[in-house]
């Protein structure tokens, strides 16, 4: 008998506030022209930080990656040959 098992997972995430200064003039143009200042400061900050971290695990998959050594010549032909073979 197969029941239904439910999961539920609750994240509280923890906000701080970041104030800059800018210039009046561009406060204004920007408010002018439609722009939700703070909505694309923190879609830019949120992006900023996907790609760093992003960086950062590419480095620690290059480091990993620099101790393997490469597959043997004809490896992947072998491979394949017995994958199909095997069917």
């Amino acid at each position: 008998m197969i029941q239904n098992v439910y999961i539920v997972f609750t994240m509280t995430q923890t906000t701080v506030v970041v104030t800059t200064r800018i210039r009046k003039e561009i406060k204004e143009v920007l408010e002018k022209a439609g722009i939700k200042i703070p909505k694309v400061v923190r879609q830019h900050l949120e992006e900023l930080a996907w790609k760093i971290q992003l960086k950062e695990e590419t480095e620690k998959l290059r480091k990993i990656l620099e101790n393997v050594k490469p597959s043997e010549k004809g490896f992947a032909e072998k491979s394949v040959r017995e994958d199909r073979e095997s069917h």
